[in-house]
């Protein structure tokens, strides 16, 4: 080959087709005009011809991206052809010439002017070869330099186009774990995964190779991974440690120590080994990249501009694998070679297929992002809720998996339940949404939980079958949403104490939330009832909401029940919240598969966040004994369960950035204090007076029912300006029940 040297590689690292027509069109363009530099109409017409006439001949062709909106080339306007051309052209940018007006194109005029004719014949020439290679059957052997060079130059691109069934994801997925599955090396007892995220574009996309006795996931034990820079620039085969469930146990601060002392022992039972064993690796500023930098035990690093050659990336990995599986080797989990072959390549598939439509994993800097698409999901819909509900729903479920929304008919709160479970992937379709009508005459756990027949054999309940459901493995990342209505039309201790009592039993067991069995195995007497059932507790991505309108025909709430729960309250209404039509509800706000952790509690005892965060239990605790010492006047006081509960509250709130401290603080009081006071004795007034002032600045006076007080409480009616209050919705609601009493004799919270 004469071909110059800056020619000779320009189709080393293939973008599909387009490199290789783009080049054809603007050679074709430059003989029949003569021209050094082209008219970039004419090539655009010439590129999309060689497109549209491969398709009419029925012969393999790229399909068209996302951007142009066709499925054919056929049907693609020529307008559109630029945004199929900028991506070849910047990666062709050491050889073209294009003005930013892009009117013309063409070849830089320095190298240009030291070409001649024969050098633009033997390019051409070279085009169509190197295009008749790309559009061959691939061949047998594969390049791990090809597959790690094209995600990182097509991967900022690809970002910019929809995610699901994404040709760029799918090479990531399937076919780069099967080249690294062939090596010979590779023994059946590792699982090869690729991932470029679950639902959304991950920040840092890898490929990993685990040990199946091991881990089988990334987010805990040790494995081998290529992990890609955030800014696309280098890659990293890491032997590394899984960060996720670590983080989860034991929060960020605990785990990052817990990392270091764990590379530490590890590093010091390897053998001689490529990897480097000093310094930290740099993949960006995100999260994700902080938990990969804290958790590498070893690394190699490559650079785009200075990648390796084949041969020298497969003996990295080698030695790399030889490491790993001394490692595995010397703490004795020898590799069990008959339980490995049992996972055929159908098994993988379907692994991969649970993978493929599986949740997004969100994190801390996301959540507030997710919560606004719930958020504009719902009023998309015809539906508004006031400020800071849906933060308040997602707070109050993060806390603990049993929350109360409570009313007058018709406010919405069974709507806001099922269009909260649509925005995040739960549906009735789906069977991750379930509503349960509550009879008034339930009066035991059977109608929910079930019973056995005459027979033995046992029949589940509603509340059974989804906890069945969701305790299946492939389901355990999914949350389920059951939709308790009119719960309080049956005494709830009757039907549910149960449930609430298995609520207390919560514990880690591994990386899952456990609780006691629902149904114990002893009870059960047919076999097939005890596989299905038998000491199935309620798993963690279960979780629990109960409707209630307090009027004439419901029964009031124990203090076992409030104890266990947020209550919402849903009694402030404005009629005049039309549904709008604007501009841009055009666009339509899909929903957003989440995964489970999303919901579920990170902690389960105030010591597993204490380290963290002991400054904001230290404040949170002082306001709660404030608040306690006024209700032990009426023996009211709440105990630890409710201080871990509102401590757990405020903590989430403060990682999200969802409300001011305050605004959380204000809420807990009013839905876990509050419902707590009813009553018709003085005893009862003065303790609501006494929180009313502590929820009220200083200089603010509460009259006594001696006086004529009726210009301060009107202060408080709609439309009207309050007195300033640190706490306001408290406030508000103590107002309520302050003036209640007086009229009536007898208040609650219950009671509007």
């Amino acid at each position: 080959m004469t071909l110059p040297l800056e020619l000779q590689s320009i189709y080393n690292h293939k973008q599909k087709s387009y490199k290789m027509i783009l080049m054809l069109s603007l050679l074709d363009e430059m003989k029949e005009s003569n021209l050094h530099e082209v008219s970039m109409l004419k090539v655009r017409e010439r590129f999309l011809s060689y497109l549209q006439q491969r398709e009419a001949q029925s012969l393999r062709v790229d399909e068209p991206p996302s951007q142009v909106k066709a499925t054919r080339w056929a049907d693609v306007q020529l307008s559109r052809i630029q945004y199929v051309m900028n991506t070849p052209i910047k990666a062709l940018s050491s050889i073209l010439h294009v003005p930013s007006e892009q009117y013309t194109i063409g070849f830089k005029k320095d190298l240009y002017d030291q070409w001649d004719q024969s050098i633009l014949d033997e390019l051409y020439q070279f085009t169509l070869d190197e295009l008749e290679l790309y559009y061959a059957q691939p061949p047998s052997d594969f390049s791990i330099r090809d597959d790690l060079m094209r995600i990182m130059m097509e991967y900022p691109e690809a970002r910019r186009e929809p995610f699901k069934r994404n040709p760029l994801a799918q090479y990531m997925r399937n076919v780069i774990p099967e080249h690294i599955r062939s090596l010979q090396f590779i023994h059946s007892y590792l699982r090869i995964r690729g991932s470029v995220g679950q639902g959304g574009w991950a920040n840092i996309p890898w490929v990993a190779i685990m040990h199946r006795q091991i881990t089988d996931s990334t987010q805990r034990g040790l494995y081998l991974a290529y992990l890609f820079a955030e800014d696309m620039q280098s890659v990293y085969l890491v032997l590394q440690y899984g960060v996720t469930d670590m983080k989860n146990r034991l929060g960020t601060k605990k785990a990052y120590e817990q990392f270091e002392q764990k590379a530490q022992e590890i590093r010091a039972m390897l053998p001689p080994t490529r990897l480097n064993l000093e310094g930290t690796i740099d993949l960006g500023e995100s999260t994700y990249a902080k938990d990969y930098q804290a958790s590498t035990i070893a690394y190699t690093r490559y650079d785009l501009n200075d990648m390796p050659n084949n041969e020298q990336l497969v003996d990295d990995l080698w030695d790399a694998v030889e490491t790993y599986l001394s490692y595995v080797q010397s703490i004795d989990a020898t590799p069990n070679t008959e339980w490995a072959s049992q996972l055929n390549d159908e098994e993988e598939e379907e692994v991969d297929e649970v993978e493929e439509e599986s949740v997004v994993l969100i994190h801390d800097a996301e959540i507030k992002e997710v919560l606004d698409q719930v958020r504009d999901y719902i009023t998309q819909r015809g539906f508004y809720f006031p400020s800071h509900l849906i933060d308040n729903f997602y707070l109050s479920l993060k806390t603990r998996p049993f929350v109360i929304l409570a009313g007058i008919s018709g406010t919405g709160k069974t709507r806001l339940i099922r269009l909260f479970a649509e925005a995040v992937g739960a549906t009735a379709l789906n069977g991750q949404f379930r509503l349960i009508p509550v009879r008034p005459d339930w009066s035991d756990p059977t109608d929910l939980i079930g019973y056995k027949d005459l027979s033995g054999t046992f029949k589940p309940g509603p509340l059974t079958l989804v906890i069945a459901e969701a305790s299946q493995p492939e389901n355990r990342h999914k949350p389920y949403f059951i939709c308790l209505d009119e719960m309080n039309l049956a005494r709830v201790e009757h039907y549910f104490s149960d449930i609430l009592s298995l609520l207390e039993t919560q514990s880690w067991q591994g990386r899952h939330i456990v609780t006691d069995p629902v149904i114990p195995a002893a009870t059960l007497e047919l076999e097939s009832d005890l596989e299905r059932y038998g000491n199935l507790g309620i798993p963690e991505n279960v979780y629990l909401i109960g409707t209630v309108n307090m009027d004439e025909t419901t029964y009031p709430f124990s203090k076992k029940v409030l104890d266990r729960a947020n209550t919402l309250e849903f009694n402030t209404i404005d009629l005049m919240q039309l549904p709008k039509l604007r501009e841009e509800s055009q666009q339509i706000v899909e929903a957003v598969p989440v995964e489970q952790s999303f919901l579920r509690a990170d902690y389960l005892q105030l010591i597993d966040a204490y380290d963290h965060y002991a400054e904001l239990i230290t404040r949170t605790t002082e306001r709660l004994v404030t608040v306690n010492e006024i209700l032990e006047d009426i023996h009211a006081h709440v105990g630890f369960r409710i201080r871990d509960a509102v401590c757990f509250y405020v903590i989430y709130n403060e990682r999200f950035g969802l409300m001011r401290e305050e605004e959380a603080f204000d809420l807990q009081v009013m839905q876990k204090i509050l419902p707590r006071i009813q009553g018709s004795q003085s005893g009862v007034r003065r303790v609501l007076v006494k929180l009313l002032s502590f929820c009220l600045q200083d200089s603010v006076r509460i009259p006594s029912p001696m006086e004529d007080d009726d210009a301060f409480w009107r202060q408080w009616d709609r439309g009207n300006t309050p007195p300033q209050a640190n706490y306001p919705q408290t406030a508000h609601k103590l107002v309520d029940m302050i003036v209640r009493l007086d009229e009536d004799g007898f208040t609650s919270y219950w009671i509007s």
